[in-house]
């Protein structure tokens, strides 16, 4: 049985399926463009992070969470090259699920899709609340008013009267109408997007192409005139001193609470990168996407990088870290008359907002129904979902029923809990990407198309390993017996009750592992001479996971569980593989 699990698929059999027109209304229409994937890699990127997460990352790093920007964006960057080199080998639609198919096997094939579920669905369900916010103000600002109980999610509404949480939030529950006993709560600017952008979708890659770059120029237009204007009036109103905020000591710091601070932010920031890898899931609809998908996400992801630290410096720079506590309308919020006074500015950060975070929920919204399409090809999934609409040459089934899986739990479900859960899986589609280039066999340079470049890992790994563990020894004497130490009875969350034994204790266990496979991969690095970009992305991505909490693992650990029953109770039987 283990090797049925681990069955790989071979490479040449994934491209000629993609090609066997059989799906039900023929190929895909390849339009796209390396312009046109670069397009689409910076309107997902660049959209519900930068307008929303941001807010909460910078609360807990500072502006020293710049550091966790250019982290993430190394492990991004690393991630690219690994995703390149398989979207180079293996043009077609299914993103992450395919390569990890042709490298590590069904099981983890199904694991990654199932995962991706997260990324794309759930985590577009973050967006659509946080494009209702925004559209809410902007309405707000026009002199329409959109009732609290109308926008804003049950969950939220009612954890927020429990707690006296935020003011609109309550008042949503206090003045929601009654039907049978419950009361009518719900986002309905969140459900109402959905259902507009699932028709885009549907319709075809051409319309949302051409909607998707309009949309590009203006938001990149107006963050750029954030940047100038924010930082003008950072350095004119003489703001610069944010940049070093006293901690709770008095301490002036870049770093005010401490990199476990910044580190304490990973969620909110990584939440910003995702989406870059969405490029790799329109293979199929790309004129030359051997050459032109590694560079639509290696130039959108150079580009939003160098956007995202300067937005984090104007923000942190404008206003004090500690004041961006529950604030969901961050590049908004620092214009407003208590901060740096510019009315225009707020009401045109407001509109860019909404026009950002619909091109992300565009590029998600396309995503999804073709890596389920990718999986319907391979019989984990019912075949309908392959089926291609024969006018749109769009995956008409996937597209709706995608549209469904979003919308749904917008009606119960609230902002923290998605970014948390769609984070993780993310990361951890990263690590099997980058682990599985590792795995696939070398091949000589191909004229016109992406060639990863190799560097031989096998002495230069191992040394990075071993000056990592000597470096943060120098760097924090007790760092060592801090991870393996257990005993939180001084520490004043747990003793207040905040927090249990195991929130204390997973950070120590994240750590422990981190290190112990980093030593295991630089072993197998010399005795295998691994290639050194895929290592170096897999061993960030996987120090990126350390910041996850407990209640992140718990959930993401559920979510497998229950895909899991859902492969050995059909996609296992029903498997292309099982059956040749």
């Amino acid at each position: 049985m283990s090797n049925s699990l681990f069955r790989t698929k071979k490479i040449s059999t994934i491209l000629a399926e993609s090609n066997d027109g059989t799906h039900g209304g023929g190929g895909l229409k390849r339009v796209l463009t390396a312009r046109d994937l670069t397009f689409f890699g910076i309107a997902a990127i660049l959209g519900a992070g930068s307008f929303s997460s941001l807010g909460g990352a910078v609360f807990n790093g500072g502006p020293g969470v710049v550091v966790l920007f250019i982290i993430t964006a190394i492990a991004c960057a690393f991630t690219a090259f690994c995703y390149s080199e398989f979207a180079s080998r293996i043009p077609v639609a299914g993103s992450a699920y395919t390569y990890a198919y042709a490298s590590f096997g069904e099981l983890f094939a199904w694991i990654i899709g199932w995962a991706l579920i997260m990324e794309y669905s759930i985590g577009n369900i973050y967006v659509a609340f946080s494009w209702s916010d925004y559209f809410t103000s902007f309405m707000d600002e026009c002199g329409l008013h959109i009732p609290h109980w109308l926008s804003t999610s049950y969950t939220e509404s009612k954890n927020a009267f429990t707690t006296n949480g935020n003011a609109n939030d309550v008042n949503a529950w206090n003045t929601a109408p009654m039907l049978g006993g419950l009361k009518i709560i719900l986002d309905l600017p969140a459900l109402i997007i959905n259902i507009l952008i699932t028709y885009l979708v549907y319709r075809g890659i051409k319309e949302s192409r051409n909607f998707s770059n309009v949309m590009v120029v203006l938001k990149m237009a107006v963050v750029a005139l954030v940047i100038l204007v924010g930082g003008y009036l950072v350095f004119s109103q003489g703001h610069t001193a944010n940049w070093m905020p006293a901690n709770d000591e008095g301490i002036k710091s870049f770093m005010p609470n401490g990199f476990k601070g910044v580190m304490a932010a990973v969620a909110g920031v990584f939440f910003a990168y995702i989406g870059f890898d969405a490029v790799s899931v329109l293979a199929e609809e790309s004129k030359n996407p051997q050459k032109d998908l590694p560079k639509g996400m290696i130039y959108s992801l150079v580009i939003c990088t160098v956007v995202y630290i300067l937005l984090t410096l104007v923000l942190t720079g404008a206003v004090n870290y500690r004041n961006f506590e529950g604030v969901g309308d961050p590049l908004a919020f620092i214009f407003e008359k208590e901060n740096l006074n510019v009315g225009w500015m707020k009401l045109l950060v407001a509109v860019c907002a909404v026009i950002a975070m619909t091109s992300v929920l565009l590029v998600f919204q396309m995503g999804q129904p073709r890596i389920w399409m990718s999986m319907s090809r391979d019989g984990l999934l019912p075949p309908v979902f392959q089926k291609i609409h024969p006018k749109y040459k769009t995956p008409s089934f996937a597209t709706i029923i995608t549209g469904v899986v979003v919308g749904l739990p917008i009606l119960f479900t609230d902002k923290t809990f998605v970014l948390d859960f769609t984070s993780i899986a993310t990361l951890s589609a990263f690590v099997l990407v980058c682990g599985g280039v590792l795995l696939i066999p070398r091949r000589e340079k191909q004229a016109g198309g992406f060639n990863m470049p190799f560097i031989n890992g096998q002495f230069i790994f191992p040394l990075i390993v071993v000056g990592a563990l000597i470096g943060v020894y120098f760097l924090s004497k007790s760092y060592y017996s801090d991870i393996f130490n257990f005993d939180f009875s001084g520490n004043a969350d747990y003793v207040s009750g905040k927090k249990s034994f195991m929130d204390m204790a997973i950070p120590n266990i994240s750590i422990i592992i981190f290190w112990l496979i980093a030593i295991v991969l630089a072993i197998f690095s010399f005795i295998k001479k691994y290639s050194l970009i895929p290592l170096t992305g897999l061993i960030t991505c996987m120090y990126l996971l350390t910041g996850m909490t407990k209640a992140n693992w718990l959930w993401f650990l559920a979510w497998l569980a229950i895909g899991l029953v859902i492969y050995f109770a059909y996609g296992f039987k029903k498997s292309k593989l099982a059956n040749t």
